[in-house]
């Protein structure tokens, strides 16, 4: 299996902070990556300096081959990179239509952008039913539903979610993830994945990343990870 992202050598940081410290990471295709650690060990910036919402001070990103340096943040979607923030992202005022349509927008392909719709909402039923309501009139997890929907919509080769399960019921987060594999398997998708439930994510993951104070402590199959019982007391506290 080839690798779809890798990271090499990469720093980053919010100005003369630095964040990230010499990150070394690599994502197969068709896989899923868990990155965990506690509160404050940078893993939503190293989701942002792969978007290119930061820009690293050191190293290379690539995916799929491609050097992402050079590239736009509002042309990552176009090399098929996509991300759900955390906080879900959805704009309020528009229906779920609407914020579906507008994830599949810059696609030219008429026909195409209608047979992606069509297939997420056979992945996500609930927006089906609610798909004239506006975002403003959905649970938490129909948002969240909708904000993955609407990264689908770009076809993307890598889909990164930072904390998809924040402030939802135990019940919806297992449904999240469990579309997240069901995903990978039926479709090929490459997920980049940052959990508070570190449990729930290492248990639909292939691979699991440990960062503590933005440098890579542990980079192993989740499976080895979760049952690492010194490495989950030191880092992941459970």
């Amino acid at each position: 299996m080839s690798d779809l992202l890798t990271l090499s050598g990469v720093s980053a940081g919010y100005g003369a902070i630095p964040v990230l410290h010499d990150i070394n990471l690599t994502v197969a295709a068709g896989s899923i990556a868990a990155v965990v650690g506690a509160n404050g060990a940078g893993k939503t910036t190293l989701l942002r300096t792969i978007m290119g919402q930061i820009r690293p001070t050191a190293g290379s990103i690539r995916v799929d081959g491609t050097d992402l340096a050079a590239v736009k943040v509002e042309d990552m979607v176009r090399h098929g990179v996509a991300l759900v923030p955390e906080g879900r992202g959805v704009i309020t005022e528009l229906t779920v239509d609407e914020n579906l349509r507008l994830g599949g927008l810059w696609r030219r392909n008429s026909a195409e952008s209608a047979r992606t719709l069509a297939q997420v909402y056979e992945l996500f039923e609930p927006l089906q039913k609610r798909r004239t309501s506006a975002g403003h009139q959905l649970s938490g997890g129909e948002r969240q539903m909708l904000a993955i929907g609407r990264a689908l919509m770009a076809q993307p080769k890598l889909l990164m979610l930072d904390e998809p399960s924040l402030g939802l019921a135990p019940r919806i987060t297992a449904q999240i993830l469990a579309l997240l594999a069901q995903l990978r398997d039926e479709t090929g998708l490459t997920v980049l994945l940052i959990e508070q439930n570190v449990r729930s994510a290492l248990s639909i993951s292939d691979h699991g990343v440990v960062l503590n104070l933005g440098r890579v402590v542990a980079s192993r199959p989740a499976e080895e990870l979760a049952s690492d019982t010194e490495l989950r007391h030191t880092y992941l506290g459970f």
